[in-house]
Parts: structure tokens; C-alpha cells; sequence
């Protein structure tokens, strides 16, 4: 199979100078086009990007939802695929894509798996845990919601979907130290878009988050099989989400202040 599907790639991309490359790679050898969306890289992640034939566009940070919903309108063909600069389309999922257009897609909207790769691995682990996310769609039977945390594809009424068996390698940390930043960050934006829509936690949730978390991530998403390196990672999940908790339980103590004073 020699022609090109009518899929135009596209990644949002900031500071991402180190893993933007394999992302393009996995893609621009049979895809009709790779657009590159950077909200102001201090890095050579532009440079990168357009030396490795991406069209790269600026457009100012307004969230993940939003920068995704404008990359959308750069793009050039009904079918788009959206890959993350710290992911990679493995071989089998390129080639299971490209079938899918001969001669066009049976359903509207594909699900593909995205499994975790860990900085001193070359590949995932048969027992990579990972999650299902729509990234290969019609833009005409759905598009990215303008949440400014959560990138998903929000499906249109009626649009039909499937999911594919390929694999995304999903390179999402560099070092412990990178994490620790990112789930700050993170855990601030999740903060926020919660308080603006007025979400509540209880304070017992400070008691059980952490050791659930962990025993989740040890257990149920086998961590475990990583002997030492299971209980870094699952450490760190409980920690980012015990730290989620912790700043909610903080603004309510600020608010209910501040409601006292007024």
C-alpha cells in the first residue's frame, strides 16, 4: 500500500525539544500531513519540528481542550489523528490505520490504547498499564472539548466508534524530578477548573486518598510487576493524587474564611 490516508496528524507542543522528533517520526512517513500547535517553546522545539517537516503554528497557551480545538482548525483533512509530543505510534498501530482507509473507514471515531513507557525502558512491558482515548476521528462526527484540563474527544450524537489494537507508546516522564514538577502543575489546573465549577471535596478524603491510590497503582494497574520501580511509580500516583486533595481542602479552608470576614 502505497498512497497516503487523508489523516492529518496533529501535537499541541511546549519545551519539548527532546521528544517531539519520535513523535513525528511515528507518523510522517504515512500520514498526508504532521501539524505542529507551540505555545511559545523556549527550546528548539520549533526548530526540531520544522526541520523534521511538521507545519508548525503558534497559538498562546489557553488550556489543553482549547490548544487542541485550534490545532484541529489547521489541519487540512476531514480525518485527524492526535498524538501527544511525549508519544509515539508503534509500527502495528501505523499499519492497522493505514488498512483502515483501504478504501475508508467503517465507523467515525477510533480508540486507541496508550500504554506507559518509563525513561530507562526501549519499549512497554507486556503489562504496561494504560488508558483508552479517542484519537483517530471524522471532525465532522466530533471534535476536542474546550476543557482547559481534559483533552477528549467528545463524540457527536450518533457517531459510531471502535476501538483499534495497536499501541501508543506513551513516554510521559523524564525523571522523577520532572514529575514531581508536572503533577504540581497539574494538580493546580485540576484545582482550579474544579473550584470554578464549584466542586466540593470531603475532608476525609485527606485520610484514604494516599493508601488507596497506592494499593490502585501497586494492584490494580500492576505496578508491582516492576519490582523496585513499581513502588517509585506508585508512590508517585498517590502522591499526586493525595496533593490534588490537599490544595481543594485548601481553597475551602480560604474560602470558608473568607465568607466568615465578609
Amino acid at each position: 500500500m502505497t498512497s497516503r490516508p487523508p489523516v492529518s496528524a496533529f501535537i499541541i507542543a511546549q519545551d519539548e525539544e527532546d521528544r517531539i522528533l519520535s513523535a513525528i517520526n511515528s507518523v510522517k512517513d504515512w500520514v498526508d500531513e504532521v501539524i505542529v500547535v507551540d505555545s511559545g517553546s523556549k527550546d528548539r522545539t520549533v526548530s526540531v519540528a520544522e526541520a523534521a517537516g511538521a507545519k508548525v503554528f503558534f497559538n498562546a497557551w489557553k488550556g489543553y481542550g482549547e490548544q487542541k480545538r485550534f490545532a484541529e482548525d489547521q489541519c487540512r483533512n476531514q480525518w485527524l489523528l492526535n498524538i501527544d509530543a511525549d508519544e509515539e505510534i508503534s509500527p502495528e498501530l501505523a499499519d492497522e490505520i493505514r488498512t483502515l482507509f483501504a478504501p475508508s473507514p467503517r465507523k467515525d471515531i477510533y480508540e486507541v490504547h496508550i500504554v506507559d513507557v518509563y525513561p530507562h525502558e526501549t519499549k512497554s512491558r507486556k503489562w504496561a498499564y494504560g488508558n483508552w482515548q479517542y484519537r483517530l476521528y471524522d471532525r465532522t462526527k466530533g471534535r476536542f472539548s474546550p476543557s482547559t484540563v481534559h483533552d477528549t474527544v467528545r463524540p457527536d450524537a450518533g457517531a459510531t466508534t471502535a476501538k483499534l489494537k495497536g499501541k501508543v507508546n506513551h513516554r510521559s516522564l523524564r525523571s522523577i524530578q520532572f514529575t514531581v514538577e508536572k503533577l504540581n502543575r497539574y494538580s493546580d489546573m485540576q484545582v482550579q477548573d474544579g473550584v470554578s465549577r464549584g466542586r466540593k471535596i470531603s475532608p476525609f478524603r485527606l485520610l484514604v486518598e494516599f493508601p488507596f491510590s497506592f494499593l490502585k497503582s501497586y494492584l490494580i494497574r500492576r505496578s508491582c510487576l516492576y519490582g523496585w520501580w513499581g513502588l517509585v511509580v506508585a508512590t508517585n500516583y498517590a502522591y499526586s493524587r493525595f496533593v490534588r486533595i490537599a490544595k481543594f481542602y485548601e481553597q475551602q479552608l480560604i474560602a470558608t474564611t473568607r465568607d466568615k470576614s465578609d
